[in-house]
C-alpha cells in the first residue's frame, strides 16, 4: 500500500513479541513442530493473499474504467479498509488468517483503482485514456515489482545484504519519517495546500519518487528478516498469515511506488 505503514507495523520485533533474552513473548526459541510457524507456510498463505488482490486489482482494472465515477471511492475505500484491517491485525494477530484474505481484496481494490490514476496520468491531467499506454506501465510496474523482490530475496538469502541492527533502525526511521510527511501533505491538500516540487515531473520530483521506491523495496528484507526469524522462533502458526500480510502491505505498496515513478517519466502534456 502504499505509505501506510511504519517499516510495516505487522513485521516487528514487538508485533513478534521480541525481547533480548532468547525469546519471543511467550515462546521460547524451539525446533518447528505442528502448529507452529514455518518458513513454507509463510510462503504459501503468502502466495494465496498474492493471488487475491492480484484477482480483485484485475477485477477493478477491468470495471472501474467503465465506471469512472467508483474510481476515487474505490481508490480511498480500499486503502482506508487496509489499512484499518492491518492495524487490527497488528494488536490482533490470531485474527490474521480470517483478516488476510479481506485485507488482500482491500489492496487489490486499490492498487487497480491506483493503475488507472496513474496511467491517466501518464496520458496526460485531462486524459481519459488507458488503452496501450496504461496496460504496458501497469505490466512494467509488476514485472519490476517482481523483479525487484526477487533481487532482494536472493540478496538476503546470499547475505550480500544483512539486516543488521542499524540498517532496521535507518530503515525503519525513513519510513516513519516518510509516513508522517505522507498523512502531513494529505491534511494540507484538504485545505489546498500542496507542497510545491516534490509531486511535480520536475527533477525533484523524480529524485523523491525514486527515493520512495528505494525505501519501499528494502523494506522487503526487513520483511524477509522478520519472517525468517518468526520461523526459527517456532511462532504459532496463525503467525504465517500475519507475517503474509506484512509483506503483502510492503509488495503493493513497492507496486504502486514504481507505478507512479513510470507515470512520471512517461507523462504526456
Amino acid at each position: 500500500m502504499s505509505v501506510f505503514r511504519t517499516s510495516n507495523p505487522l513485521l516487528t520485533a514487538n508485533a513478534f513479541g521480541g525481547s533480548d533474552d532468547g525469546r519471543y513473548g511467550n515462546f521460547a526459541v524451539r525446533e518447528a513442530r505442528p502448529g507452529t510457524m514455518t518458513l513454507q507456510g509463510a510462503v504459501n498463505a503468502t502466495a494465496i493473499l498474492l493471488g487475491l488482490t492480484v484477482a480483485a486489482g484485475i477485477l477493478s482494472w477491468v470495471y472501474l474504467q467503465k465506471l469512472p465515477a467508483l474510481m476515487f471511492p474505490a481508490f480511498i475505500g480500499g486503502s482506508i479498509l487496509a489499512l484499518v484491517l492491518t492495524l487490527v491485525a497488528s494488536f490482533k494477530p490470531k485474527l490474521s488468517p480470517y483478516l488476510g484474505p479481506v485485507i488482500a481484496v482491500a489492496e487489490g481494490l486499490f492498487a487497480g483503482a491506483a493503475s488507472i490514476f496513474w496511467t491517466r496520468y501518464a496520458a496526460g491531467s485531462e486524459s481519459e485514456i488507458v488503452g496501450s499506454l496504461g496496460t504496458g506501465l501497469v505490466l512494467q510496474a509488476a514485472l519490476l515489482t517482481v523483479g525487484v523482490a526477487g533481487g532482494l530475496l536472493l540478496a538476503y538469502k546470499t547475505r550480500l545484504i544483512r539486516a543488521t541492527e542499524n540498517f532496521k533502525l535507518g530503515i525503519m526511521a525513513a519510513t516513519t519519517g516518510l509516513c508522517f510527511f505522507s498523512l502531513i501533505a494529505f491534511a494540507l491538500s484538504m485545505f489546498g495546500i500542496r507542497i510545491p516540487y516534490i509531486w511535480d515531473n520536475g527533477p525533484i520530483g523524480l529524485i523523491f519518487s525514486g527515493a520512495i521506491v528505494v525505501l519501499a523495496a528494502l523494506n522487503l528484507v526487513l520483511d524477509f528478516d522478520f519472517i525468517e526469524k518468526g520461523a526459527e522462533r517456532g511462532l504459532p502458526k496463525h503467525m504465517e498469515w500475519f507475517a503474509g500480510i506484512g509483506l503483502l502491505v510492503t509488495l503493493v505498496w513497492l507496486y504502486v511506488s514504481l507505478l507512479r515513478l513510470l507515470a512520471q517519466l512517461q507523462r504526456r502534456d
